[in-house]
């Protein structure tokens, strides 16, 4: 079994099993609701920030949102 910060871990192998449940099990998925939600949080932030747009914001509050569920 490895930690978050065990140096074995494959970051990229987890991103893409957790990407292929969040998939399959669409909103069933643990990890779809908190990467919804980092997703809508950074959109606000993108539309409230002037050197941020909209679309920016979106797609970064979703990465930050799902790296911090990898991490776990």
């Amino acid at each position: 079994m490895t930690g978050p910060n065990d140096p074995d871990r494959d970051l990229v192998a987890d991103a893409k099993a957790e990407i292929a449940g969040m998939a399959k099990e669409g909103l069933a998925h643990p990890s779809t609701k908190p990467v919804l939600t980092g997703a809508a949080i950074g959109a606000v932030a993108g539309a409230l920030l002037p050197v941020v747009s909209l679309p920016m914001g979106l797609i970064a509050g979703a990465g930050y949102a799902f790296y911090r569920r990898l991490q776990r």
